[in-house]
């Protein structure tokens, strides 16, 4: 039997979300945004998570995406990099799902929609540069080593929690905001939360740090993808 609701279970999920934050940091807890933060809580949280979503799903699922695709790669000539491409185009369907979702109630709760909207495919391909760059390398480890997906799932633990999305940069003490300077994850999620909330553009100084993490990581991750990718028929 095929799926009841199909592609409905992308806009299921985050309006699941969505509605338990609403709940839990509105209702519940009654926590406001600090000074100068546009639009409320749940959509702040809301619009910082669609970045992360759609980077930690295309790393994940591409830490394993070989593996499951053995036979199509090793017995058919088939470029194995299209795999973990082809993992964040499907993750990114989903995704557009989430983001209509946090459109629509942007509009309706804060009206803070702007022609600065239009930016937004910019920051989604950096994101999707960087995203299919290190998904490059993870795929390629895990032929390899078959423990890769799990130190995965414990980096990407540890990177959210280093990304300012459910708390704000004022609250990292001074010594340690240099983990969420370098961290690319926290300019895309502010990235987002202007676009989306303040209706301005991003700093283009921080537009040009996206594309140069965006490019390196794609371009070193095609390098280190090609080398491994050798082995691969051996090993799978």
């Amino acid at each position: 039997m095929g799926s009841v609701a199909g592609w409905v279970w992308g806009l299921i999920h985050p309006m699941v979300l969505l509605g338990s934050w609403i709940y839990v940091f509105s209702v519940c807890l009654k926590q406001q945004l600090p000074p100068g933060q546009p639009g409320n809580y749940p959509l702040f949280l809301f619009a910082g998570q669609l970045p992360w979503l759609l980077f930690s799903e295309t790393v994940q699922r591409s830490s394993s995406s070989l593996i499951e695709h053995a036979g199509l790669i090793t017995k058919t000539v088939f470029p194995a990099e299209m795999v973990p491409l082809s993992v964040f185009l499907s993750s990114l369907i989903s995704n557009l799902l989430a983001l209509f979702l946090m459109i629509v109630a942007a509009a309706i709760w804060v009206h803070s929609l702007g022609p600065v909207l239009a930016l937004l495919p910019l920051y989604m391909l950096l994101l999707g540069l960087f995203a299919v760059g290190i998904g490059w390398v993870v795929a390629a480890l895990q032929v390899y080593l078959r423990d890769t997906a799990q130190v995965v799932t414990v980096i990407l633990t540890v990177w959210f929690w280093l990304t300012p999305i459910l708390i704000f940069e004022s609250q990292v003490p001074k010594r340690l905001r240099i983990l969420i300077y370098a961290n690319p994850l926290a300019r895309v999620v502010s990235a987002y939360r202007q676009v989306l909330l303040a209706t301005e553009a991003p700093s283009w100084r921080d537009t040009g740090v996206l594309a140069v993490y965006g490019l390196a990581a794609f371009f070193l991750g095609g390098l280190v993808f090609r080398h491994l990718k050798r082995g691969f028929a051996d090993v799978l």
